[in-house]
């Protein structure tokens, strides 16, 4: 197999480990062969250790009719909401008052853009900075992001149960039930982020203050988090025992927070971002 690597260790779970760290990839990415399974011996006396042939899944495009109705979607929202948020243009011959009170509402709109901006721009490094307080859902919000989500979902032949929740922090959670959700969830995550990140404009569009929606199904966000955290245990291990520094595949904004946050009190590695995006990537690193 293209890309493959040949690891040994002590048990099976062990292997995959490593295998894991080395290809620098989550288990959700890993395809594996066992050539050994390994055996404890007597007393230590004939121990085999288990080896495996590992290599990163194949991952396949996505479907492209669902490529092209996300991308539409996107290009249309975003063109709406530039209609919306960009500055009005010179009002010359206008009367001095229209014009000043034009000059208001544009600067309201510019300091509501870029205090979104700054709330909405995921924290990478440890540090936790003090986010800008959420305004309270409204219930027309809630019914135009939920009418957003299932318009969306139908153009992609989807028939999907829709509920929405407010949790503790005050966000607007909607979780979508039904079968196929790999689809919904795509690579990583992209195509569910790029639903998340259209349904928050969706949303913003329609009350005032900042409100952000959390799109989740199959509950992956908690699983993907549980995997990262795993991950970046493991890379520390191995930064701590070879004293060289490893650079992750690249992330979304999201998932290297995540990175972060796990090593945050580890004392002896320290991480950091580099790279533009979309291939930005997390390095740890051991500390001096």
């Amino acid at each position: 197999m293209k890309g493959s690597i040949r690891v040994s260790a002590k048990t099976l779970d062990d292997a995959i480990t490593e295998a894991l760290v080395q290809l620098g990839i989550t288990s959700d990415r890993l395809e594996y062969e066992v050539i050994e399974k390994g055996s404890a011996g007597f007393l230590g006396i004939g121990m085999k250790q288990a080896v495996i042939e590992a290599w990163p899944k194949e991952e396949k495009a996505p479907e492209p009719e669902m490529k092209d109705v996300v991308e539409d979607i996107i290009k249309e929202e975003k063109e709406t909401i530039k209609e919306i948020m960009e500055p009005e243009k010179k009002d010359a011959g206008r009367p001095e008052k229209e014009k000043k009170e034009k000059s208001g509402r544009a600067k309201d709109r510019k300091e509501k853009k870029e205090a979104a901006k700054e709330t909405a721009e995921t924290v990478e490094a440890p540090v936790v900075k003090e986010q800008q307080e959420l305004a309270e859902v409204e219930e027309q919000t809630i019914q135009y992001v939920e009418a957003f989500v299932r318009d969306t979902l139908a153009a992609m032949n989807m028939e999907v149960e829709i509920s929405s929740s407010i949790d503790e922090d005050g966000a607007l959670c909607v979780e979508m039930k039904g079968d196929h959700m790999g689809i919904l969830i795509g690579k990583r995550g992209q195509t569910l982020d790029a639903l998340q990140y259209l349904a928050n404009r969706v949303a913003n569009k329609h009350q005032d203050g900042y409100v952000r929606v959390k799109l989740d199904t199959e509950n992956y966000r908690a699983r993907r988090e549980e995997t990262l955290k795993h991950l970046a245990k493991n890379i520390a291990h191995k930064v701590k025992r070879n004293r060289r520094p490893v650079v992750l595949e690249p992330m979304n904004p999201y998932e290297r927070r995540i990175i972060h946050s796990a090593l945050q009190s580890d004392p002896y590695v320290t991480t950091h971002s580099e790279g533009e995006e979309p291939y930005r990537k997390v390095v740890v690193t051991l500390k001096r």
